[in-house]
């Protein structure tokens, strides 16, 4: 009996698509990977350009549109979204979901950031970021900072969608040397 609840949470683990220990994350100091999505009047932003521009970014993957802990994390980002513009920091949301599937979500949630459409997982892989899901058909939320000379300074791998935006913030700052600094 032992063996087998042992063998049932092995298989239901592995349906969720927990990462293995060799899916390690993209880690701090490797080069982010170029993205491009949407804003909110449909026109391309690129992390890239946002880099030279001097600008930290923060790329979060997250599971699935309009889902609970989804909106909440994105919500959260929104309502602190003139916080990241002060500081110059540009937000990238991604999800496996399409455009046409973003485009409702921003609209339902007044979305005011980057929503990147990675339906074939690409953006996902290139971040080293684990699936999840029955089908493993979904991102796993995990959040990287990307530091202005486009190298990764701080990943989250588990991440509370309530409070998250206020700490990779609190981390983007961190990045900025500070005016009156002593040299």
């Amino acid at each position: 009996m032992r063996h087998i609840a042992k063998l049932s949470a092995i298989i239901f683990l592995f349906a969720l698509g927990v990462a293995r220990a060799d899916d390690a994350l993209l880690p701090v100091g490797a080069v982010a990977p170029d993205v491009e999505g949407k804003d909110p009047a449909g026109a391309p932003v690129r992390l890239s350009s946002e880099l030279k521009k001097g600008h930290a970014a923060i790329v979060y993957f997250y599971p699935k549109d309009e889902t609970l802990g989804c909106t909440k994390e994105a919500c959260a980002f929104r309502d602190a979204f003139d916080k990241y513009v002060k500081a110059g920091v540009t937000i990238f949301a991604v999800s496996r979901d399409t455009e046409a599937s973003h485009h409702g979500f921003r609209e339902h949630q007044h979305l005011p950031f980057p929503i990147v459409a990675d339906p074939s997982g690409a953006v996902q892989r290139a971040y080293h970021v684990p699936s999840i899901g029955a089908n493993n058909d979904l991102a796993a939320r995990v959040s990287y900072l990307v530091a202005p000379d486009g190298k990764i300074a701080r990943v989250w791998p588990k991440v509370d969608p309530v409070v998250h935006a206020n700490e990779v913030l609190d981390s983007a700052l961190a990045l900025k040397p500070a005016k009156n600094a002593q040299k």
